[in-house]
């Protein structure tokens, strides 16, 4: 019998243990994909791994500071633990990557399964509400109840490769997979709702021929935000913003739109906001880097390295939306040849390796 995440989902959302709202946006499959190759779906995968580890070795610098550190980065940095100029994977690759390992072991995204892998693997710099969502499964918690009901970007970053199962057959388990590849670590409204419109999101990249209009981006993410959000009400960490209390649709919609329109300075408006873990940030700073870079795969993820606090995460989700729309042929060879490709402590070269493996299950040919 198939595995029918659409059912779990019913389920928790019956018992109301799950912070979304239902929509009939779930029962419609995503649109099949008329043009998307399997260089599409490597790309988001690679952009996603080299975002992340362009910006893991100076994460959390505030960007005037990594800026007076390093000056504009476009290469991998030296690591300061491993002494070499590579790139090498933070939690958000090994996630990412562990989740497109138990795809492609047992043929579609199992909740416990993917919670297990978590559990059962060292991860590196791995953050708070993951950790305690580990805990919770550590102490025998179900999977679907180990969830912390915070809205950081610790499932958004890694949620990507959960489009894999559905490239050649689109459905509506897409949607299932999404929110609950998130809630096992985020029970949270804004979470799930982000990680669904992110995913929507990418599904459109692998199609489209040619960049969208830049406030596709923005409009894109409200649409299926409003879809999902309860009415929880977050706050604004910035000083520098009057009082905000709302979702993250009503967010974008106000700042990142009036930033766009007035034609502020991205790292300006992303200042003003704060770019860091708490998705209000990240996903307003993925939304504007996208409206204003998208269309070059290079640039876009040298803003995201450079100009936001959270820099490996940002990156990491920018790099696969731009991956996901120009494809592993738009990535500077240096980058690749750099790429470690490791997601454990000496693996290198295995993202290259899982990646070979999901186009032989994919049916492609080799390039």
């Amino acid at each position: 019998m198939p595995y029918r995440n659409c059912e779990n989902l019913d389920r928790l959302l019956n018992e109301n243990s799950i912070r979304m709202r239902p929509s009939a946006f779930l029962a419609e499959p995503p649109y099949p994909l008329s043009r998307a190759s399997f260089d599409r779906f490597e790309g988001m995968m690679l952009g996603l791994a080299i975002g992340d580890a362009l910006g893991n070795t100076s994460e959390s610098l505030v960007p005037a500071e990594r800026e007076r550190r390093h000056g504009e980065i476009r290469d991998y940095l030296l690591h300061r633990v491993l002494a070499d100029r590579r790139g090498y994977p933070s939690d958000d690759t090994q996630l990412a990557f562990r989740t497109l390992e138990q795809i492609l072991d047992d043929g579609h995204l199992a909740p416990d399964r993917l919670m297990r892998r978590f559990q059962n693997d060292r991860i590196f710099g791995i953050g708070g509400t993951v950790r305690a969502a580990l805990h919770n499964a550590n102490l025998g918690v179900p999977w679907d109840r180990c969830g912390v009901a915070r809205a950081g970007n610790g499932a958004l970053m890694r949620i990507a490769p959960v489009l894999f199962p559905y490239l050649a057959n689109p459905s509506r388990e897409l949607w299932a997979d999404t929110a609950l590849a998130t809630m096992i670590t985020h029970n949270d409204s804004m979470a799930i709702a982000s990680s669904l419109a992110m995913v929507h999101a990418l599904w459109q990249c692998l199609h489209h021929d040619r960049p969208p209009e830049p406030e596709w981006w923005l409009e894109t993410f409200i649409a299926v935000l409003r879809e999902f959000e309860v009415d929880d009400q977050y706050t604004s960490r910035s000083p520098h913003l009057p009082p905000f209390q709302g979702t993250l649709w009503q967010f974008l919609d106000r700042y990142v739109r009036r930033a766009y329109r007035d034609g502020e300075a991205t790292r300006i408006a992303m200042d003003t906001w704060y770019s860091g873990a708490y998705l209000l940030e990240t996903v307003s700073s993925v939304t504007l880097l996208l409206m204003r870079y998208a269309g070059n795969l290079e640039e876009a993820i040298v803003r995201a390295v450079n100009d936001t606090h959270d820099n490996d995460s940002i990156a990491a989700i920018v790099g696969a939306a731009a991956g996901a729309l120009h494809g592993k042929s738009a990535i500077p060879p240096r980058w690749l040849e750099g790429l470690s490709g490791r997601t454990r402590e000496n693996d290198d070269g295995h993202i290259f390796r899982l990646l070979d493996r999901a186009r032989q299950v994919s049916g492609q040919p080799s390039p």
